[in-house]
Formats: structure tokens, C-alpha cells, sequence
């Protein structure tokens, strides 16, 4: 690594877009990696430093550059759920299908941690998988009721995947439902809103 590259990448984690801009300049690249593979824009993306990020992109950062840990810029707005982030990489055309070390993309994280505000907006402004499974059988609907706290962010977040069309029969590895998993836990209102989606998709197939 040179100087000019860990220059840029110290300076991406600490938000300082002058430093990033005098190491761009210098000579960095724009995608020089750390120890940990990590890029400068994926430092700034877990800070949450936009304005590094935007600076970044528009010197033509990567923003599916994964790291050792198969993180990428984009994967890990789910993560944070970080939605001025998530705007700032749209442009950059993100691969939405991306997956993660768990075999998800960024909807399932940002539903497992009741990211409200992203859920609403990755699925209002992208044509995402609602209904992508990963490795463990689960959706973001199914993770948002097994590692959810069965509170209002997360059934704010059931909510939102219902809308956008998440299918709410659609059960893990052994076949289990997410209103199944909500009434397991305990989460009655998480269970009832589930229950009348599940309801309403049957009486639509059944008035096919």
C-alpha cells in the first residue's frame, strides 16, 4: 500500500473530504484496500460520512467492492440503515442482488435491525427482492420476526414488506411462517397483522 492510499483510507474513515480530496490528488486510488480489503468509500459508508462517500463516487469509487468479510459499500447501508447513504450510491448503480456472507441482500439486515426508514425507502425507491431468501431460509419478513423484538419499529417494518408485496406465506427451511415464528414469540400484533395479510393473499387466489 502506499502512502497516498492509506492516506486516503485514514482520511475516509475520519470524514475529512479535504484529506481525501489532497490524497485523490496525490495519487491514491480511488479503490485502494486495507488489511481487511475494506475500500475508502466502504470506511465511509460504515461511518456514515456522506459527503467523503459522494466525493468518492464522483472519482468513480467501486460501490459493490467487497471486503474479507463479503461487506460491501452498498450491502452495509442495510446494516446502518443509513437512507442518506443508500441516496448517495443509487446513483452509482449498486447491485441490488448483491449478497452478503450470509447469502442476503441489504433489505434482510436492515429488517432484522428495524431500520424502519431504510425498509421504507429501499423498497419505494429500487425494485429490490422483497422475497429474496438467503442461506439460513429467510426473508427480510422472516427475519423481521425471528431476530426482531416484536416491537413497533419492527412490526412497522412487517408492515412495509406486506405492502411492497412480501409474500407472507412464503416459510423458512422447515416450512414455518412468519405469523407462525410471530405467534411462537409472543408478538400479538405483529401476529394479527400478518394473520389478516395472510387471509386477504388466500382470499385472492382463491377469487383467481
Amino acid at each position: 500500500m502506499t502512502p497516498q492510499d492509506r492516506a486516503l483510507l485514514d482520511a475516509a474513515q475520519r470524514g475529512d473530504t479535504a484529506a481525501v480530496s489532497a490524497a485523490l490528488a496525490a495519487g491514491a486510488a480511488v479503490d485502494a484496500r486495507d488489511e481487511d480489503l475494506r475500500t475508502a468509500l466502504l470506511r465511509a459508508a460504515l461511518a456514515d460520512h456522506v459527503d467523503v462517500a459522494e466525493l468518492l463516487l464522483a472519482a468513480g469509487a467501486d460501490p459493490n467492492a467487497p471486503d474479507a468479510r463479503a461487506d460491501s459499500p452498498w450491502l452495509v447501508t442495510g446494516v446502518t440503515g443509513s437512507v442518506r447513504m443508500m441516496r448517495a450510491l443509487l446513483p452509482a448503480g449498486p447491485d441490488l442482488g448483491q449478497l452478503n456472507r450470509f447469502g442476503g441482500i441489504s433489505l434482510i439486515p436492515a429488517a432484522e435491525r428495524g431500520h424502519t426508514a431504510y425498509v421504507r425507502a429501499v423498497l419505494a425507491e429500487t425494485d429490490i427482492d422483497v422475497d429474496h431468501v438467503n442461506r439460513l431460509g429467510w426473508t427480510a419478513l422472516l427475519e423481521a420476526v425471528i431476530l426482531g423484538d416484536g416491537g413497533p419499529r419492527h412490526e412497522e417494518v412487517v408492515r412495509l414488506l406486506l405492502a411492497a408485496g412480501a409474500d407472507p406465506a412464503l416459510g423458512d427451511l422447515d416450512g414455518v411462517t412468519p405469523y407462525e415464528h410471530a405467534v411462537r414469540r409472543g408478538f400479538e400484533g405483529m401476529a394479527r397483522v400478518l394473520r389478516a395479510a395472510a387471509a386477504a393473499a388466500a382470499e385472492g387466489e382463491a377469487g383467481r
